[in-house]
């Protein structure tokens, strides 16, 4: 049991290793266009999130008259 855990942790770091060897470093464009991208992702959720807000506030008040 305790043979067969250290064998999964082992295996799993080797795993992490060979990933870690191909990753490389992003350039400045492919960083700025994911920084970009990551931006406009949070932007929308956060103005969706906005919306529903105003929405349930405003307009189900309105609609069941409380």
């Amino acid at each position: 049991m305790i043979i067969g855990f250290f064998t999964r942790i082992k295996e799993k770091l080797l795993e992490y290793r060979r990933v870690m060897e191909v990753a490389t470093k992003p350039d400045k464009e492919e960083f700025v266009t994911s920084a970009r991208v990551t931006t406009i992702g949070i932007a929308i959720i956060g103005f969706m999130g906005f919306a529903l807000f105003l929405l349930f506030q405003f307009g189900i008040s309105k609609v069941l008259g409380v």
